[in-house]
Order: C-alpha cells, then structure tokens, then sequence
C-alpha cells in the first residue's frame, strides 16, 4: 500500500510552488506545449499573466512519438522560460525527460513535471525528488490510479513531500478525442490521497473547443486546478497546434471560471 500517498485523517497536503499553492484554491497552469523562441514564450506569458494564469508551463525538452516532430530546444529553452518567468511573475513549470537534465532545472524553474510517459520512470522520479522541488506528476495513458500513486510514493519516500497529481487522459478507442478524460478517476484520487490533484483537458481531449468546458467542470466538482496550453498563434506553433487555446479563448476561460470557483486570497501556507 502507497502509505505516504493514502488519505488519513490529516489535512489535505498544499504544495508551495515560489509561493503559489495548489490544493487551496483552483490554479490554472497555462503555456505553450513547447517553447519556441524568446518572442513566443514571452507573449505567452504576458498574456496568461494578465488573465488570471497562476504558474507558466512551457516544453524545453518534448517526448515525441516521431522522432522527426520539433524536439524542443533542450537547455535554451529553460533560460528563455525562466527570463519569461522573471518578467511575468509566474513560476515555471518544465518536463524532465532525464536525469541529466535535473541540474539545470533545479536552477532555474519552481515545479518539475514528470510527464505521463515517464510516470513509470522510478530513478527519474527519485532524483526529482530529492532536487527538493515540487513535482507535477502526470498518469500514464494506460495507468491505474493504484499506479499513479505508487509512483507519487517513490517522490514521497525521498522526503519530498511537495508532489501534485495530473489526470491528463487515458487511452481508448474513439479517435474524436485524442484521449479520454477522467474526471470520475481524477475524483477518486481526491478520495484516495491528501495530495492535491489537477486535469490536463488540452492533453485528454486533443480539441481546443473541448478545453474551457472540462476545465469548467473540474473546477465545479472540486478539483485543484487545470494544465491548459496557450500559444500566442496556435496556427503557428510547433506542436500540439490544435489544442492550443489563443488568447482571446484563454481570457474566455478564466472568465467562465471565476464564476464558478472565484479566486481566493492568496495563501503561503504549505503543509
């Protein structure tokens, strides 16, 4: 049994990201899928920061199905998300894809993702863990929630008790969506741990016309915040075009949102 990971009846967990909190009020992550240039990650995010977004995601090192789809630009992109974080004011969120990659990192953004292919990868998880950061922890596309949080107890077992859980689809046999979303399981969790846990619709769904409304529904049934992909021209981007919000649409979200779970005073605790 996952012991660290299983809900008892202490409090829920709040993970201090550089001083935004996730499990005490909805959050919103937004970015691009990959960074691109300085021009776009910066776009990205000013705008995602003057609409309500909480923390910065963007893809320096990108795990792709074809090995001849955009790859990232490795290190550079870090430094260019971290400027982007400096001037926005929100933390950056970035995917490790390897252990060699954990050093720059550390130095320069507030949460490490550890993405759904790698939600298996227990020696990637275990030196995450012990960077002291906060990790974002996303389920694999084939992985039961028991997996997920026996996963999340390899993070917890180095001591690093800041780990936030990510539904971001699992597979199945209808190609109108790129995945299938699941809220039910994503509220299971809720009941299952004290760690705070997060949807990704832009992941799950694969259709930027499907985003606003799941996020619209995690908030509703009582989850902790959503992982949305934003690009300044979606038509532009370099991956993941399609469930890419502009925006425009971004901004339509966050309005639809604070009238379902208006946003609380800022908090700093961390328990």
């Amino acid at each position: 049994m996952y012991e660290l990971a299983r809900r008892t009846s202490g409090a829920d967990t709040v993970v201090n990201v550089a001083g935004v909190t996730i499990g005490d009020d909805f959050v919103v992550i937004a970015g691009p899928c990959a960074i691109e240039d300085e021009m776009q990650i910066e776009s990205a995010a000013r705008g995602v920061a003057h609409h309500g977004a909480r923390l910065l995601r963007g893809g320096a090192y990108k795990p792709r199905t074809s090995p001849y789809s955009f790859q990232g630009l490795g290190d550079r992109g870090v430094e260019l998300i971290a400027a982007a974080s400096r001037r926005s004011g929100l933390p950056a969120v970035v995917e490790a894809l390897a252990v060699e990659q954990l050093p720059v990192l550390a130095e320069h953004v507030g949460m490490i993702q550890i993405g759904a292919r790698n939600m298996q990868n227990f020696a990637l998880i275990q030196a995450a863990a012990r960077t002291g950061l906060p990790l974002l922890l996303k389920r694999g596309p084939a992985a039961t929630l028991d997996e997920l949080l026996y996963a999340a107890e390899y993070a917890l077992l180095e001591g690093n008790p800041h780990v936030v859980l990510c539904e971001r689809g699992v597979r199945g046999f209808d190609a109108h969506t790129r995945n299938l979303l699941d809220l039910a399981g994503a509220l299971r969790l809720k009941e299952l741990t004290h760690l705070p846990v997060i949807v990704d619709p832009s992941h799950a769904t694969g259709r930027r016309s499907l985003i606003a409304p799941l996020v619209a529904a995690a908030a509703a049934c009582g989850l902790d915040g959503a992982m949305v992909e934003v690009h300044p021209e979606p038509a532009r981007a370099r991956s993941d075009a399609e469930q890419a919000l502009d925006l425009d649409a971004f901004a339509e979200l966050m309005e639809r949102l604070a009238a379902i779970r208006p946003p609380k005073v800022a908090s700093s605790a961390c328990r």
